[in-house]
């Protein structure tokens, strides 16, 4: 069982609480191998369909666990095997086929705020502390944030806060974009977004869409894009979901898509082997 992290899965959506409230959800080795387990099997089980990510007690996740003191950021391992334990977890999260959201419940500084970046959708407590102070500690941007926060909020807005490493007024990250919304009860507001993609859209449309809009950021022309939504469209135009989705609509009813999740065929890795050959 994990002790690091609780799940919970009501109506397709599954919520992954952190779980060390005394220590304000201070990330560690553990959290991160229990996220990457449950994130893992949560993009295989066609019952998920969003997966919500927020905090026991007071905090979303206060950073890194300092424990170790000074010593905490030192490694011995050998340079060219190395890898940041949360970029390997922003990995994960980047290749999820399911929606899913940050719910800010409280503080959230360095990797607890980078965590959030590969996400679908981050919703923050008003006025609750959030920044990426890694300059305050002799450190770095890491969890593969040196891309992500670039293509969230743009380079000028992005260098400014990792130089300055200060905390980020929710109400400025709002304006630019780190954040979609800003509310009392962030849980709440990722609880009603969740419920409309579980209750109105199909799994097989949430899971092309994640891939590609993810995935285009990293193309240099729009064709690519154009490509695999042909593939796409020429298998969605004939499956049973879209024959659900339009009868429904004719008939002004509530939707039912028969499909599942896995029942999507992955486009992605043969336009890959296409640019290959």
């Amino acid at each position: 069982m994990p002790e690091t992290i609780r799940t919970e899965l009501k109506q397709g959506i599954l919520t992954v609480f952190l779980n060390r409230p005394g220590m304000l959800n201070a990330y560690n080795s553990q959290m991160k191998n229990e996220l990457v387990d449950i994130y893992q099997k949560a993009d295989k089980d066609d019952e998920v369909r969003v997966v919500i990510v927020t905090g026991m007690g007071k905090a979303f996740c206060a950073g890194k666990d300092l424990h170790e003191g000074s010593s905490t950021f030192a490694t011995d391992d050998d340079l060219d095997s190395y890898r940041l334990s949360g970029g390997e977890l922003s990995m994960v999260v980047y290749l999820l086929k399911k929606p899913i959201i940050a719910a800010i419940n409280g503080p959230a500084v360095g990797i607890g705020l980078t965590m959030t970046l590969p996400m679908d959708i981050r919703v923050v407590k008003r006025n609750t502390k959030i920044g990426f102070n890694f300059a305050k500690l002799g450190l770095g941007p890491e969890a593969a944030s040196g891309w992500f926060l670039p293509q969230i909020v743009g380079i000028g807005k992005a260098l400014e806060w990792v130089y300055t490493g200060r905390f980020i007024p929710t109400s400025e990250a709002l304006q630019h974009g780190l954040v979609n919304y800003e509310e009392d009860d962030p849980l709440e507001k990722a609880y009603e977004i969740a419920r409309d993609i579980v209750t109105n859209t199909a799994a097989t449309s949430n899971s092309f869409s994640r891939q590609l809009l993810w995935k285009m950021l990293g193309e240099h022309h729009p064709y690519t894009s154009h490509l695999i939504e042909s593939k796409y469209f020429y298998w969605a135009g004939n499956s049973e979901d879209a024959k659900e989705g339009v009868q429904s609509f004719l008939d002004k009813r509530p939707v039912k898509f028969p499909l599942k999740g896995s029942d999507l065929p992955d486009f992605f890795n043969v336009e890959k082997e296409e640019k290959n050959k």
